[in-house]
């Protein structure tokens, strides 16, 4: 047997697993072509998504299946994934997992597992581990460890490779061919060990019978977390898929909660369009603590909250937009030799948008402190005075032009959902100080709150047609606008915010779904159109009662999810292929916003 030859698959053929401190993709084809380790942020030790050369990859191959015909799903309720390989004479079934356990916040296993057991017939089976370190540039060095182990070291990282399959390595990989009859198993068991530690004492083995509990362990700790999302909410399983996907993409030591668990899976085929998602955004963040919030899932909310706070040491002028899931400041942006997704060429490892200034990141965490104080869990008197600089400085930098929502690369503008973030912040801050009797500087943030609302009905709103624009004084339409009733500046049911649903609707329509806007934003290529925009649009509608129109663009927006329900960030409106980061937070709290409204709107059906 050989690897499958073809096309690189979709993204949107693969599924997700994790354990809240990294993760992995796998293809319908039971293929593991991401994944890093320890962390989402570590370099990647399979990554043959991004080279399928030099990546490296763990495949589980069935003598006789044609490539390409597998099918995934998860077992209910869990982050397990499950893919069937068929041959005339045979069925398989592959469970991967990453092992959980209670206390596995702050002591994981770092245990990557693959069960594979024969349904029909006898499966000739080949499992080939294929690791290669830093994505891509260290080739491991392979050494055997006892009977039935191995292990993978190179640099800083180091995997331990054990189960009760009979590996043999070829200085290259691992591999083995091997005959399962109905009713039996293989086992493969992949931990992240650090190499120093191999050299103080041999490695614990797990037995068949440790990595069959491991399998129960994870599929009890799961369905024991999936008990808090609201099943009344649900729409088909969609919705709760979507919250499990979201705490998969919590870093449980610190609450950071990652935009994406890829780096560089471009917004175009072929395109520049690529950048390193891997990273804990604030306003993504603070939108996703609010949706799994709102699922019933506070304890998610609270721990982003404290870690916004300690990672800004709690003063706001070392506040940055997005930050290292353990909280590092710095994550420079470099470009590494790799030949890319589907050949795109290029591969950047950590994100320049940190030194970006974003204002609206001021409102976005003073609403998650109001909506927290709703729910009866007031500022501490340290965060208050966080809180109070936030503040102070939305006051003081209202007016300036920043890189807005969507990390701007050219020139900073007067984006107006910046501005009414800034609104927002003030208007947040003024009432935490009353309702919770603290001292505040208010007629300043009063005065700065007047300022930017006229500021706003002056410059960042065309009378002529009756909506908001995207920036101060020039006519072009986003998608972002869409966001002003969450941001708490404007009513969904002001008239004037029902007009800018319908202008942003009718000029930013790609085939059913909507781009983020269609201004030159000196970025070479075309991208795709935002998946979550549409999502945000269905919410506005729904808010507005309206149905009918809701309902019509969330059902188109259903169309962008994978066949395991995972969201990309942006989809080709013409052929239907996922671009872009994946599976990405923004798309499905985006999607649990939209799912929530709709069950929140009135009977009532009206356009």
């Amino acid at each position: 047997m050989s690897e499958p030859s073809g096309e690189q698959p979709s993204i949107g053929d693969y599924g997700l697993i994790g354990d809240c401190h990294s993760s992995a993709l796998v293809s319908s084809d039971a293929s593991i072509d991401w994944c890093c380790l320890p962390r989402f942020d570590s370099g990647s030790c399979f990554g043959r998504l991004l080279d399928p050369e030099r990546g490296g990859f763990c495949s589980v191959l069935l003598s006789g299946a044609d490539p390409g015909s597998g099918s995934s799903s998860y077992v209910p309720d869990t982050l397990i994934l499950q893919t069937v390989l068929e041959s005339r004479e045979a069925t398989i079934r592959v469970l991967d997992f990453f092992a959980m356990h209670d206390g596995g916040a702050l002591d994981p296993h770092r245990e990557l597992v693959r069960v594979i057991e024969c349904v029909r017939g006898a499966a000739e089976v080949e499992i080939t581990v294929a690791p290669r370190f830093d994505y891509g540039a260290v080739r491991p060095w392979l050494r055997r460890e006892g009977t039935q182990a191995f292990s993978a070291i190179g640099g800083d990282d180091g995997l331990l490779i054990a189960g009760d399959c009979e590996l043999e390595s070829d200085g290259q990989q691992l591999s083995e061919v091997r005959t399962l009859h109905a009713g039996e198993r293989a086992r493969l068991l992949i931990r992240y060990v650090r190499p120093h530690l191999l050299e103080h004492e041999p490695p614990e083995l797990p037995t068949a019978a440790d990595i069959d509990t491991r399998l129960e362990d994870t599929t009890a700790w799961w369905r024991r977390w999936r008990e808090r999302v609201g099943a009344d909410l649900d729409d088909d399983g969609a919705l709760v898929r979507s919250a499990l996907t979201l705490k998969a993409l919590t870093y449980a030591p610190t609450g950071a909660i990652v935009a994406a668990p890829t780096t560089s899976l471009p917004e175009t085929l072929g395109g520049a369009r690529n950048w390193d998602y891997r990273y804990s955004w604030i306003r993504d963040s603070t939108l996703a603590a609010h949706a799994l919030a709102e699922l019933g899932c506070a304890r998610e909310a609270e721990r982003f909250r404290h870690f916004i706070v300690r990672s800004s040491a709690g003063h706001a002028e070392d506040l940055q937009i997005l930050f290292g899931i353990g909280g590092e400041r710095r994550v420079p942006e470099e470009e590494i030799e790799l030949a890319g997704y589907r050949g795109s060429r290029q591969v950047r490892v950590g994100n320049d948008a940190a030194r970006q200034v974003q204002l609206d990141a001021y409102g976005e965490i003073l609403n998650l402190a109001w909506r927290w104080h709703r729910r009866g869990r007031s500022p501490t008197d340290d965060e208050w005075r966080f809180f109070a600089e936030l503040v102070d400085s939305a006051a003081e930098r209202w007016s300036e032009p920043d890189r807005g929502i969507w990390e701007w690369r050219g020139e900073p503008r007067h984006f107006v959902h910046s501005k009414a973030c800034c609104w927002a912040a003030l208007d947040r801050g003024l009432r935490l100080a009353e309702e919770c009797s603290r001292s505040a500087p208010r007629r300043r943030w009063e005065k700065a709150r007047r300022e930017i609302e006229q500021a706003i009905d002056k410059r960042g709103y065309d009378a002529d047609r009756g909506i908001f624009v995207q920036c101060f004084d020039e006519p072009e339409l986003d998608a972002a606008l869409l966001l002003l009733p969450v941001a708490g500046f404007i009513a969904f049911e002001d008239e004037r915010m029902v007009r800018t649903a319908d202008a942003v609707r009718e000029e930013l329509d790609a085939d059913g779904f909507l781009y983020r806007y269609r201004r030159d934003d000196d970025l070479p290529g075309q991208e795709g159109a935002f998946i979550a925009c549409s999502f945000w649009l269905a919410e506005c509608y729904a808010r507005q009662d309206r149905l009918a129109a809701a309902r019509e663009v969330f059902d188109g927006a259903m169309r962008a999810a994978s066949p395991l329900g995972l969201f990309s960030e942006e989809i080709d409106p013409r052929t239907r292929e996922p671009l872009g980061n994946y599976p990405q937070t923004l798309t499905h709290l985006s999607h649990v916003a939209a799912a929530i409204a709709l069950s929140e709107a009135p009977a009532q059906v009206s356009v």
